[in-house]
């Protein structure tokens, strides 16, 4: 009679254990694994990392361990959308097609940008209700938009500042001045592009902007009202020259005005693209 029971427990283990294993095999599946660092190459430890499959919408979030190393399994084959950030970087996504048993690397690297905090917001308001976290994200998106226009619209402006050296002359017309006029109307354009994005970015109550930040925004007061004022003043010497006359009267301004505003531009773009 024992004999009998052991022999019927022997064949009821074995019978799970060989159950279990094809069980074991379906749950399994190919791992998804990388690395998160910055441009220096340095790991960027607790980043996020967000994994989409494609075709089934179903996402798996992860975060990186003290070495930037992230590690994904019993993922199934199909395309992937990738998603990575960490706080004082930019977000960065990527594709990767993950095979049938294949395990896949994929290793990200982070751009340095702004921050939350670097835009005036404390941990307690990041932490804040699904509509304030809404907000916050599209805070901080417009304003890394208006970061990056800020940046492309200085090439425009700085070719404006270099063509006025040669848009002279006592001929009623040239091709250095009619150059000039088009770039100015170029980063006019541009320039009050990348201000919409500033200004219409939403606002959020109670934050407070600190260090470069605020010196970005005192420096607006600057270049604000001159980049209103040096295409009237231009446009104002441009119908000078046209009729062959000398710039005269408030006109003859136009360069130095155009000079502060693109100084202060300036530095407002290095008080932000520059960690000090």
């Amino acid at each position: 009679m024992h004999l009998t029971e052991s022999r019927a427990a022997v064949v009821y283990m074995a019978a799970l254990l060989l159950g279990a294993a094809p069980l074991q095999a379906q749950v399994s599946g190919p791992i998804l694994s990388g690395t998160v660092t910055d441009s220096a190459g340095t790991a960027l430890r607790n980043a996020s990392v967000s994994i989409k499959n494609i075709t089934t919408g179903q996402t798996t979030e992860t975060r990186t361990d003290s070495a930037g190393r992230y590690s994904v399994a019993s993922l199934l084959p199909g395309e992937y959308t990738i998603v990575a950030s960490a706080a004082g970087f930019e977000t960065v996504t990527a594709r990767v097609t993950v095979g049938a048993g294949t395990p896949q690397t994929l290793n990200l690297t982070l751009r340095a940008g702004l921050s939350l905090a670097d835009l005036g917001f404390t941990p307690a308001e990041t932490r804040g209700s699904s509509e304030v976290q809404a907000r916050l994200d599209r805070r901080s998106h417009m304003l890394q938009v208006h970061q990056r226009l800020g940046l492309i619209t200085a090439i425009p402006m700085l070719a404006t500042v270099v063509t006025g050296t040669f848009a002279g002359g006592h001929e009623t017309s040239t091709p250095d001045r009619t150059a000039h006029m088009v770039l100015g109307s170029v980063t006019t354009g541009m320039y009050f592009t990348t201000a919409y994005y500033a200004i219409a970015a939403p606002k959020i109550e109670g934050t407070k902007t600190h260090g470069p930040i605020r010196l970005h925004k005192v420096l607006a007061w600057i270049h604000g009202p001159g980049m209103i004022l040096t295409p009237i003043l231009g446009a104002m010497a441009y119908d000078q020259k046209s009729r062959g006359e000398h710039v005269h009267g408030i006109a003859s301004q136009h360069g130095t005005v155009a000079i502060i505003t693109a100084s202060a531009y300036g530095l407002s773009m290095l008080a932000v693209s520059v960690k000090f």
